[in-house]
């Protein structure tokens, strides 16, 4: 059975500032969504990404993928689900799912595969205690 890793959901109302010249959100906001989601997710787990840089790592973007289904208009309330899919030896794969308020309607999926890197860019595997945290058993 696959390892099960961490994940939680953000909800957040949509800004005046976020939608488009049609008064739906933006394409690209959707983009921030996912980062704020996987910021909350590393809260929730008590590891910010503050105290990954401060540790000597970060997780530059290798790849973002969106699919939209539908619009998320001005003062909505929209709920970001986050979740880890996969720790891979020296990358971290995020998945997403943003509904409306209800959770009924599926607005967008998307998915940021991350690679683990030192302060000087280079590719270094991910630490067993980061992979514990974001693991799902407590």
């Amino acid at each position: 059975m696959p390892p099960s890793y961490a994940n939680c959901t953000l909800a957040h109302r949509v800004s005046y500032g976020e939608t488009d010249a049609m008064g739906v959100v933006y394409y690209a906001e959707y983009i921030h969504y996912f980062e704020r989601a996987r910021g909350e997710l590393c809260r929730s787990r008590g590891y910010p990404y503050s105290r990954m840089e401060e540790a000597g790592y970060m997780l530059p973007v290798r790849e973002a993928q969106c699919r939209y289904y539908s619009p998320a208009r001005y003062d909505d309330l929209i709920k970001i689900h986050v979740q880890i899919d996969e720790i891979r030896k020296a990358s971290i794969v995020f998945s997403y799912k943003i509904y409306d308020e209800a959770d009924e309607k599926l607005l967008c999926t998307g998915m940021t595969h991350h690679a683990f890197v030192n302060k000087s860019g280079r590719p270094v595997a991910v630490p067993e205690n980061i992979r514990e945290i974001f693991s799902q058993a407590e």
